[in-house]
């Protein structure tokens, strides 16, 4: 038996109406694919191109070429120094008894600090000067003592010469001129021990004045004065203890006016430093000190080591600063600028001209019919927000220092009315505040 399957007449129209539509899609779509590439949109043609492609003048910010007297400094951080620093200690064993001074005072040279008990070294002074005096006593009574016995000696000689001759006569016997002959003999030999005794006791003398001396200083050591003019730190012993001779520090003392400023340089700079160093003519160095008040303080360079630090290769720098108005202070940091000399009538940019390429340092220099032209140059130091340039431009020449990416050789600007100098950024038609949106961009290349 066969079957039939009845399909109703509305659904049969809906498949039609279907695909029609799916027929009409597929044409559209071959109709597309069959035609040719559309073009690019306007200005598009012969594709992006370089920088400063648009067909306008390229807004910049162009600055004036200068010339003035640039400084050639070694740039450091030193390290400020007293010039004197003094280890204060008693140079005698005592209790300290007073102080006369406080805590970080300014002293004077022989400003009175200290005082020990003075007690035991006026006993030893005394006894020194008694001893001295009874010396003296005894070098008169040897004096006394020589003149007798030059005096007996002189009589004993006479009297054995006149006996001598008696028993030349034959009146006395040899014998009674050999005892007063050897009598004589005596006596005199008395005299020089007498002679010696003196020159003891002036010996002896001259011994007890140096003791005598010594018990003075000693004394005076108990009274302890400053050796420099300076400024006194901590206290470590207060009155009441024992101080030890040599030993004990009390304080110390630190020089202040002058001070040293000790820095380093590389090694390499050592020949220029030595050829413009002379005890005539000091290097001039400027020391900034690293705190709220920076203000510069300028001295002159003193002292270079005579060995090469070979750790760091650095070599030693000291600097001399007379301070009077207390600016520096030891152990202080400071940023230290040694000159050593000045370049007379240099060629100066600002250091946002200066562009690095392939082929090294450059800058875009505006031309009298307003367009661009590549200029190598040869850099020197930087000063401040300056650049020396040795080479490759002139003063009073135009370069560009802001709007650089949007440019190229023969690109045409517009630098505006208002144009900078050298050392200050001057700002044109085209140097827009940061953060402008028409600023932003002029940078992208945009209307």
């Amino acid at each position: 038996m066969s079957s039939l399957l009845l399909v109703p007449y509305s659904f049969r129209s809906s498949v039609r109406i279907a695909g029609g539509f799916a027929c009409l899609a597929v044409s559209l779509m071959l109709g597309a694919c069959s035609q040719p590439a559309a073009s690019t949109a306007p200005g598009a043609a012969g594709g992006r191109g370089g920088r400063g492609a648009g067909g306008g003048a390229q807004p910049v910010v162009t600055a004036k070429v200068g010339q003035k007297d640039v400084p050639v400094d070694l740039t450091a951080v030193g390290n400020v120094e007293a010039y004197t620093m003094i280890a204060l200690r008693s140079q005698v064993t005592g209790q300290l008894q007073q102080v006369s001074l406080h805590e970080g005072d300014s002293v004077k040279k022989g400003d009175l600090l200290f005082t020990l008990d003075e007690r035991p070294f006026q006993a030893a002074l005394q006894q020194a000067e008694a001893n001295y005096v009874r010396d003296q006593a005894l070098l008169s009574q040897a004096e006394a003592q020589l003149s007798r016995d030059v005096a007996n000696a002189a009589y004993v000689a006479l009297q054995a010469d006149r006996q001598a001759m008696l028993v030349e006569q034959g009146i006395l016997s040899k014998d009674v001129g050999e005892q007063s002959r050897a009598q004589a003999e005596a006596t005199a030999a008395t005299v020089k021990a007498d002679k010696a005794a003196i020159d003891s006791a002036k010996a002896q003398i001259v011994a007890q004045q140096a003791a005598v001396d010594s018990a003075k200083v000693q004394l005076g050591y108990c009274a302890v004065r400053s050796p420099i003019d300076g400024r006194t730190g901590d206290i470590t012993v207060k009155p009441g203890n024992l101080v030890t001779a040599n030993n004990t520090q009390i304080m110390t003392i630190a020089q202040v006016q002058p001070v040293f400023v000790t820095f380093a340089v590389p090694a390499t700079h050592l020949p220029t430093i030595k050829q413009h160093y002379s005890e005539a003519k000091k290097l001039v160095v400027v020391a900034t000190p690293q705190d709220a008040d920076a203000t510069p303080v300028e001295g002159q360079l003193t002292f270079f080591d005579n060995v090469v630090d070979q750790t760091t290769d650095t070599i030693k720098l000291k600097a001399t600063f007379t301070n009077a108005d207390r600016r520096l202070w030891p152990g202080q940091y400071a940023r230290v600028s040694l000159r050593l000399s000045t370049i007379a009538g240099a060629t100066v940019v600002p250091q946002q001209a200066v562009q690095t390429g392939q082929d090294g340092p450059f800058v875009f220099l505006v031309k009298g019919d307003a367009t661009v032209e590549q200029r190598p140059v040869t850099v020197g130091q930087r000063v401040n927000d300056d650049l020396v340039i040795e080479k490759g431009l002139t003063p009073g020449d135009t370069v560009v220092t802001e709007g650089q990416l949007r440019l190229e050789a023969g690109t045409k600007v517009d630098t505006g009315e208002n144009t900078g100098r050298a050392g200050g950024r001057g700002q044109g038609r085209g140097g827009r505040a940061p953060g402008d949106p028409g600023a932003r961009g002029a940078r992208r290349g945009g209307p």
